[in-house]
């Protein structure tokens, strides 16, 4: 059984598609989509039109439950992608689960950690941005992602949030974070300061295979035209996006950063 795990999409159409002309020439069985979907300046209608009609198994993401299912969306991303959705779609976003079993319980999808859906399961943000160069975020021990996961027969773990590529072996199960198909790099200020870079504009996801010794996972990079998406954030007032989008690093931000020389921006993210 192969497995295209996919998070992290954020109205980012042609990354999107750029992803799933690969999947289809991997020959996978199943697509998986774990969240945080339109929520941006880029293409949030285009997004929601063309996942609902592929019809996969899909998860709700943070922005999905905070902001893009509920009628007072908070950030300019959500508000974007609120006033640009249909009402359709609005409905779509709004019952969507919080997290799904597949294959008999085999698979466990989250978008973050199963109670918190706006805290990564296999990052950890921490108080120190700036100090020594910290980026604010490392990876979480083996104990913080036991004690954040729970309970747990599944032998395949996936989330997403962090949009940082990861893969874990924890107990007998793998834990597998494909990184973000359409947006590799923000700064953030929840719950501390941090800053995210994956050092390269490419799409991030993932192929899980299951084979007689177990699961393995590949993390895959992905090329598109990512000079539009950059354009389209720009055109649409993000410049921070933009700088994110044709890079994967942080550019231009809404704020000042503690420790780190950035450029300042007129738009905060999402």
């Amino acid at each position: 059984m192969r497995v295209a795990v996919l998070s992290d999409i954020h109205g980012n159409l042609p990354a999107l598609e750029a992803v799933i002309d690969e999947a289809g020439r991997e020959r996978v069985d199943l697509v998986v989509n774990l969240g945080d979907i339109v929520s941006g300046p880029l293409w949030p209608r285009e997004t929601a039109e063309r996942l609902m009609r592929l019809g996969w198994p899909t998860i709700a993401g943070n922005h999905e439950r905070q902001a893009l299912a509920l009628d007072r969306p908070r950030g300019f991303g959500d508000r974007f992608a609120y006033n640009s959705a249909t009402p359709e779609q609005r409905a779509w976003l709004a019952a969507l689960p919080k997290a799904l079993e597949l294959d008999g319980g085999a698979i466990r999808l989250v978008h973050g950690q199963p109670v918190i859906d706006d805290e990564p399961l296999l990052e950890t943000v921490t108080p120190d941005l700036g100090v020594h160069g910290s980026r604010g975020i490392r990876a979480a021990t083996p104990g913080e992602v036991r004690e954040r996961l729970g309970p747990n027969e599944a032998a395949l773990v996936l989330c997403g949030h962090s949009h940082v590529p990861r893969v874990l072996a924890l107990d007998g199960a793998l834990l597998v974070n494909p990184g973000s198909v359409g947006l590799p790099a923000y700064d953030h200020d929840q719950p501390h300061d941090h800053v995210v870079e994956c050092g390269s504009p490419h799409a991030r996801w993932a192929i899980v295979e299951r084979t007689p010794r177990g699961w393995q996972a590949q993390l895959r990079l992905t090329a598109y035209d990512w000079a539009a998406a950059a354009a389209r954030a720009e055109a649409n007032g993000c410049g921070d996006w933009a700088d994110a989008l044709a890079t994967g690093r942080v550019g231009r931000t809404g704020r000042p950063l503690p420790g780190l020389s950035l450029r300042a921006s007129r738009a905060a993210p999402a």
